[in-house]
């Protein structure tokens, strides 16, 4: 009877456990059974293999012993081992060598020792259990809102109970200037959950820009049921926001349905992030519109796209400059961030002049290459010539067809553009020996003579100097985005030479150098043909 008592206590303080903690009874079980299966090695001996069984229906624990069958004589462990004869004897008659024989072993009482040993297994599994169905639990809820109760805060991170589990929101996760209590009630975005020694951590925020997007689906049904869909989202937590929506329905406004009646929805969201001023702007798949959008509320006169450079310019008038920047350059590293692209912002007077000074400059290389007078150098760069190979290179009636200029002058003006390229061709060529920059990277494709002199004046003097460059190295950097944004210039910065022309002139230097073998031939593309074509076109 006194059996049968403890049999259903083990299995009712293994149920209590397993409902505690929320994990399944069996592990419970598992976790008791190696708890036993320990305290039974410290009583036959450390060596032993023990294994323990507890039935999940009866209770019924059972003790064994596992030995492992081998020939005759050959046993050097009898604590694991057991020989051929000796096991067909006394276990089992049709035992083979490398079976495995399990020994049942008599009930035991506890020691002290043993049982404190026990129960730390026991703690120690269930631990773990519970820290895996924490981990399992919320790995698949990352990006989803979560509500939880304010139990502690700790140097400025506050600690949650989401009831099954408990999470942080670092200070930087915070926004600006709102204080928590122990027992506040607290919505945050779950963004990241990892494994670590001391349990799952589970990472929770209020300035990330998807919880603001997670606020808005919460209060607009239509996001919610798919109809209008938030493309991107930048934030300056606790002081301004921008959001661009779009809608698949034609017939639903997406800016209308996320601002709500008189303003209902965003205020909404605007209570629950501290007063955060939210600009909801239409997304469109044309950038340039995009970007006129994502400035708002200043005015747009102009966009110029640099698609290499990831850059764009906006032309905004001139009394529209301040807001287009915005309080400390706010509204327009939001458009930044929100387009993905570095914007710059001239006023239409900064425009004019910087066009003016650019007509000039080229005005004057034509009128001192060329050896002309100031009027022809000006009709040059009024018809967009902007470089003396241009005008080398062009189709002789293409200059013919300028007014006031006939076959004669354009043959005189080509050739005056040839003769002072070769000129230059001829000093830079004299530069980069002088520089002691070697033939040899005269052979890597796209390598021009001028190229060869800013190598040597930037210590590149070697087809292994220029393996060992990066791209970085030749055509430069940038560092931060926006107003903030630190440029550093390469060996190669003023070349018209983008970033895939640069790896490849790297690459053909590794080749040359025997670093790596030469790459199979790629086909090229429709795009690249096309590509190609263009610039073999005169201009």
């Amino acid at each position: 009877m006194a059996i049968s008592a403890n049999r259903l206590e083990l299995l009712q303080i293994a149920d209590a456990v397993a409902r505690e903690k929320v994990i399944d009874k069996q592990i419970v079980l598992d976790a008791m059974a190696d708890a036993i299966a320990k305290a039974a090695r410290s009583r036959y001996g450390a060596e032993t293999d023990i294994h323990a069984e507890i039935h999940p229906k009866t209770g019924e624990l059972r003790l064994a012993r596992h030995l492992l069958v081998v020939e005759d004589g050959a046993v050097e462990n009898d604590s694991r081992e057991i020989s051929l004869s000796e096991a067909r004897t006394r276990h089992n008659p049709a035992a083979q060598v490398g079976d495995v024989i399990a020994d049942t072993l008599p009930p035991f009482d506890f020691g002290r020792i043993a049982a404190q040993s026990a129960k730390q297994v026991i703690v120690q599994k269930v631990r773990d259990a519970e820290r895996d169905r924490q981990y399992q639990e919320y790995k698949d809820r990352i990006g989803e809102i979560v509500n939880g109760a304010v139990k502690r805060v700790e140097y400025g991170n506050v600690i949650v109970d989401l009831g099954r589990g408990e999470a942080i929101i670092r200070r930087d996760e915070l926004i600006p200037r709102e204080t928590f209590r122990p027992g506040d009630r607290i919505r945050a975005y779950l963004f990241d959950v990892r494994r670590e020694a001391r349990g799952p951590q589970i990472f929770l925020s209020r300035t990330h820009p998807q919880f603001m997007a997670k606020l808005f689906a919460s209060e607009v049904p239509e996001i919610y049921d798919g109809i209008v869909t938030v493309q991107a989202v930048a934030r300056d937590p606790g002081s301004r926001a921008k959001i661009a929506v779009t809608s698949r329905d034609s017939s639903i406004d997406p800016v209308g349905a996320c601002v709500g009646m008189r303003g209902s929805r965003v205020q909404a969201v605007v209570g629950e992030l501290q007063g955060e001023k939210i600009d909801i702007i239409p997304w469109s798949p044309d950038q340039a519109t995009f970007i006129v959008n994502a400035l708002q509320p200043a005015e747009v006169v102009k966009v110029v796209l640099d698609e290499e450079a990831d850059r764009i310019e906006v032309v905004v008038p001139n009394d529209q400059l301040s807001l287009a920047i915005g309080r400390r350059g706010q509204n327009v590293r939001l458009a930044s961030q929100l387009t993905g692209w570095d914007i710059d912002i001239l006023t239409e007077a900064e425009e004019s002049e910087r066009r003016q000074k650019e007509f000039a400059e080229r005005t004057d290389l034509f009128m001192s290459a060329l050896d002309v007078d100031e009027v022809v150098g000006q009709l040059l760069a009024s018809e967009g010539f902007r470089s003396v190979e241009e005008i080398a290179y062009v189709d002789a009636s293409e200059l013919a067809s300028i007014e006031g200029f006939d076959e004669d002058t354009a043959a005189e003006i080509q050739s005056r553009a040839q003769d002072y390229l070769a000129r230059i061709e001829a000093e830079n060529e004299a530069r980069r020996k002088e520089l002691g920059v070697a033939d040899e990277l005269k052979e890597i494709d796209g390598v021009t003579t001028a190229m060869l002199v800013a190598f040597g004046e930037n210590d590149i003097k070697s087809v292994e100097d220029l393996a060992g460059c990066a791209t970085d190295d030749l055509v430069g950097w940038t560092e931060g985005r926006g107003p903030e944004a630190t440029r550093y210039k390469g060996a190669l910065d003023g070349f018209d030479l983008s970033r895939a022309e640069a790896e490849a002139m790297v690459m053909a230097a590794r080749v040359k150098a025997g670093w790596i073998e030469q790459p199979e031939e790629t086909v090229e593309t429709e795009g690249s043909a096309e590509e190609a074509e263009t610039e073999a076109q005169p201009s």
